[in-house]
């Protein structure tokens, strides 16, 4: 327990027979429960999972699927495992060994202290992340980031793909896990569905563990397309669930009206290029639409932005 509150750690594994045992052995003695899902791993990582639990019956819960359902998938289990057993936090950390657990105490400290529901590490503050993670993992990293800042409107959230998380009692029993994504994109479905209940979100800086012997199966060129389409879907399901449905903003006006400009923009700018090849002259007429509705689009999006962040903020 830490300072008696229940804690459980989920771990998600998949191929992980080599550092699954090194994430064990290091878990901090106030942890009270390690779930560890099996994602249906073609290695030995079951196996090490038995055995550890053998040493720990009490301590250690060994969870296999089936079917690989990927990350997410595996995280939802583990938390409804963990609210199903009435815990007051559980964490995640990664079957990979690339999560401190140093810093789980700093992560469960806001939410002991009714700061934060919601707390998740953050490998970007420390100087260090740009020579330690992947160039290419760390732009695609920050492109994502600034992705997920508009589709959850937690403005003040970095590093949204660090899937090293504590999450509060009340958190836990709110969220249907079932809906929750199944893949690589789980953390960001998840900072969505939080904001749609007004959950307190925060940063904590953890240390970046790189070249330990992990293996990432990511591929950030062929990831990003696919996260962009996620992101865009749930952008609009947090303005439908959040405020349409739920409490209906102005806001909605500001984002509705930019996102009919932007459409109007397309054929003018059409119309603007095939004109200027035929004629070789700039149409002044449709250069002026496509300036109005363009200037006034993006006015109207920064503005629906701002109120976000002013709501987010209370």
């Amino acid at each position: 327990m830490y300072k008696k509150n229940t804690v459980a750690v989920v771990i998600p594994a998949y191929n992980e027979e080599k550092l699954l045992g090194r994430v064990i052995t290091t878990m901090p003695d106030y942890v009270d429960k390690m779930v560890i899902i099996d994602d249906a791993s073609k290695d030995g990582t079951h196996d090490v999972a038995l055995n550890f639990q053998k040493k720990q019956p009490d301590r250690t819960i060994v969870i296999r699927h089936g079917e690989n359902t990927g990350v997410g998938g595996s995280i939802a289990d583990g938390y409804i495992w963990c609210r199903d057993n009435n815990m007051d936090m559980a964490a995640v950390m990664a079957g990979d060994a690339q999560m401190d657990p140093d810093d789980l105490v700093n992560l469960i400290l806001p939410i002991y202290e009714d700061r934060a529901d919601y707390t998740k590490g953050n490998r970007l503050f420390t100087g260090d992340a740009w020579q330690v993670i992947p160039r290419v993992r760390y732009l695609g990293n920050s492109v994502l980031s600034l992705m997920t800042k508009i589709a959850s409107g937690y403005w003040h959230i970095s590093d949204s793909q660090c899937g090293y998380t504590v999450i509060n009692k009340k958190a836990l029993q709110t969220i249907d896990w079932e809906k929750m994504y199944p893949k690589y994109g789980q953390p960001n479905d998840l900072l969505v569905r939080l904001n749609i209940y007004h959950f307190r979100v925060e940063d904590v800086p953890v240390k970046p563990v790189y070249r330990i012997g992990e293996k990432s199966g990511i591929r950030p060129l062929l990831i990003i397309p696919r996260m962009f389409w996620l992101l865009v879907r749930l952008f609009f399901f947090r303005l439908k669930e959040k405020y349409f449905i739920r409490d209906f903003h102005p806001l909605l006006f500001f984002y509705f009206t930019s996102f009919i400009l932007f459409l109007i923009d397309i054929p003018l700018i059409i119309r603007f290029f095939v004109r200027w090849s035929r004629i070789g002259v700039i149409p002044d007429i449709t250069a002026l639409a496509i300036l109005f509705t363009t200037t006034t689009a993006l006015q109207l999006s920064l503005f629906a932005m701002w109120f976000d962040m002013q709501n987010t903020n209370r």
